[in-house]
């Protein structure tokens, strides 16, 4: 069984148990998140594709971390200027284990 979920502007295929890394959400680690805008879901009754979303269908995950990725580096030049600027950014994220896929 199968879900596509729609958080943070991108869409997610899941199942269950996977670990997924998605953009920041307001939920401590430990505790559990409801996805309610699944898109599509497959699973034993066959596949349903939701218009937009899937009435009934949710997913359920638990937070397992909430952290930064790895800086990427980013150099604003301007050439006969002589003038540089190196800037960095470290995009958060949350860390989610996938548990139950309803639907």
């Amino acid at each position: 069984m199968y879900a596509v979920i729609q958080t943070g502007g991108k869409q997610y295929k899941v199942t269950e148990g996977d670990v997924i890394f998605v953009e920041k959400l307001d939920v401590e680690e430990g505790a559990t998140y409801t996805f309610n805008e699944v898109l599509a879901v497959s699973g034993a009754a066959g596949f349903r594709a939701g218009n937009p979303t899937v009435e009934g269908a949710s997913v359920t995950a638990t937070v397992v971390k909430n952290g930064k990725s790895k800086k990427i580096h980013i150099l604003r030049y301007k050439a006969k200027k002589n003038e540089k600027k190196k800037m960095g950014h470290r995009q958060p994220y949350t860390k989610l284990q996938i548990q139950t896929i309803v639907g």
